[in-house]
């Protein structure tokens, strides 16, 4: 049973004017994330020196996630995209390694190995990631919940799969970190956009790394921010790397950062339980009356509902207010902490017709 504390909490950080299910492409902004985003233009417009940007905000934001994550912040390194994160783990892998990834895994998590031409690609139906992982496997990289129809892969079945054959893993937590408790200790690397499920501003991203795979990745960031000193590396090459996993931050955008400081502390505050509970409670209830009205959604618990097939519907509800995606050929709603169920009984009468 969900605490008044969250209705309490979106009331006074959300008013969205549409009926809004598409946190899967991009989160709403609270407010006061809003606010810390215009404070610091504020402070740049008037030549403040606050308005170059802290590293105090890149770093509590680090911190912020490493909490959600379940890790330390020595675990962390921040950046702008996914893409750029995976692109690390890519740069670390031997000629003709093999890299194991799901059909029609996202473009950020393969796009990095594949683009090398050097590596061997395999993929496999989600279903059959972890029965797939096989001795001379180097790496099963996927996403713990598929972007095109909300399916949650077998972690527990990949990572024990992977342990077994020495694999390392990669997980794209990009659609769950927000609303599906992450542990991501449990993997070897993690990365995640911060736009989605974590109400970032776009330009914030996350990798973590065991302290066992931190060795074999290189340090493609190499700037002063990656630096163990940062203020004393600006300038000729830098003498000394973070120790920790803040060796392979990228330059970050600090309006971002800024903002991102602000949406992961009220995750916190709102809970993990609670924010599993409203967007899981919210989407089984869009399932049921999907199902009342003759579409059926692909079946299971998580926060992202897809219907196949009925991805021509998304203009129509998007004419009636209602904000939705359509993705491989299906209608796919997200719930988040913002929704409610009039939210879900508004995006089903515009079905119904």
């Amino acid at each position: 049973m969900e605490t008044p504390a969250i209705d309490q909490v979106t009331a006074a950080e959300f008013a969205p004017e549409t009926t809004y299910l598409n946190t899967s492409s991009c989160g709403i902004l609270p407010r006061r994330t809003v606010a810390a985003v215009l404070a610091l233009a504020e402070d740049n417009a008037a030549g403040r020196p606050a308005g170059a940007g802290s590293f105090e905000a890149v770093d509590a934001a680090r911190s912020g996630f490493a909490r959600l994550a379940g890790v330390g912040p020595d675990r962390v390194a921040v950046g702008g995209s996914v893409a750029a994160h995976v692109g690390i783990v890519a740069a670390s892998l031997p000629s003709g390694a093999e890299v194991l990834a799901p059909e029609g895994e996202f473009s950020s998590v393969v796009s990095p190995f594949a683009v090398r031409g050097d590596l061997k690609m395999r993929y496999v139906p989600l279903e059959e990631l972890a029965e797939a992982v096989r001795p001379g496997t180097a790496l099963v990289a996927f996403s713990s919940v598929q972007s095109a129809d909300g399916r949650i892969a077998d972690l527990d079945a990949v990572r024990a799969a992977a342990a077994a054959h020495g694999a390392r893993t990669l997980l794209d937590a990009s659609q769950s970190a927000g609303w599906l408790p992450l542990d991501a200790a449990a993997y070897d690397y993690t990365v995640t956009g911060g736009f989605k499920y974590l109400l970032c501003p776009r330009g914030t991203s996350f990798l973590t790394v065991t302290e066992e795979a931190q060795p074999a990745l290189p340090s493609l960031y190499a700037g002063w921010v990656a630096a163990e000193d940062r203020w004393n590396s600006t300038y000729g090459p830098v003498g000394r790397l973070a120790v920790d996993a803040r060796r392979f931050d990228a330059a970050v955008a600090f309006f971002a950062y800024h903002g991102a400081e602000q949406s992961l502390g009220l995750l916190h505050e709102i809970g993990p339980d609670a924010l599993y509970a409203r967007a899981t409670g919210l989407a089984a209830r869009f399932r049921e009356g999907l199902a009342s009205i003759g579409h059926e959604a692909v079946p299971g618990d998580s926060a992202v509902v897809a219907v196949p097939g009925l991805g021509h519907r998304e203009p129509e509800l998007a004419a009636a207010g209602v904000m939705i995606s359509a993705r491989a050929g299906n209608l796919r709603a997200s719930f988040h902490l913002y929704n409610t169920e009039a939210d879900v009984d508004r995006a089903l009468d515009v079905l119904t017709g």
